[in-house]
């Protein structure tokens, strides 16, 4: 069972957070950095009211991606890859988990894509999923050292995220119908540069599974990839 899970960091002595935790139905996220090399989904701004200039075409397109989320999301689930949300703030800065759910629900573009109890939430300010957020504390405790970026926009938050992500020498995959773009023509930039620039695997979800990305992440040489 995956760990806890809007991420954040207490300032507890251990003997009152062991207590907490005790209490916790949700498995607690350890204490330390964990060794590994496991694989996170990363779910941007998809909990997301489209109340911009252009939020009904981007909404619809939306839609369409929720359900390809959803089965990447079910992926992960038995690959033992955990799921995190990061999501604007959208200006509600008293705001957390639940209200921006309640806030966004009216418009959202699939419930099935709604977070679970079970899943990581995180709320960020800006662009980036790790500016000014516990992303880059979490990701370690869960030794995570791959990334599935997945989400809104293409252009904008999902390159920001991923230009962070490969300056701490995170692995991507950035499945080309799994993001949302704003403008089509600013996407495929962006993913031309996360491609050639980050070295971001980019196929599209119905060319690669999951779990083919995760063996072909951890190969260093192609002689590792043929033992594995």
């Amino acid at each position: 069972m995956r760990g806890s899970h809007t991420a954040s960091i207490f300032c507890f002595p251990r003997r009152e957070a062991a207590m907490l935790r005790k209490n916790d139905v949700k498995t607690p996220t350890p204490d330390s950095d964990q060794p590994g090399d496991r694989a996170a989904l990363i779910i941007v701004d998809m909990i997301n009211p489209f109340d911009f200039a252009g939020g009904k075409t981007v909404r619809h397109a939306a839609t369409h991606v929720s359900r390809t989320l959803a089965d990447l999301r079910d992926q992960a689930d038995r690959h033992g890859v955990p799921t995190i949300y990061v999501n604007d703030n959208f200006g509600q800065w008293h705001s957390e988990k639940s209200r921006l759910i309640e806030s966004a629900r009216p418009s959202l573009a699939d419930g099935v894509i709604e977070p679970r109890n079970d899943d990581f939430f995180i709320i960020k300010p800006q662009f980036s999923g790790f500016y000014s957020t516990n992303l880059a504390v979490l990701l370690p405790k869960l030794g995570v050292r791959r990334l599935i970026l997945t989400g809104i926009a293409t252009e904008i938050c999902i390159l920001f995220t991923a230009a962070d992500a490969h300056m701490r020498d995170y692995a991507l995959w950035v499945p080309g119908d799994a993001v949302v773009a704003i403008d089509s023509d600013q996407a495929e930039g962006a993913m031309a540069i996360m491609k050639s620039t980050m070295d971001a695997e980019v196929a599209p979800t119905t060319d690669l599974r999951l779990s083919d990305w995760i063996v072909r992440s951890r190969c260093s040489a192609p002689v590792v990839c043929d033992r594995l």
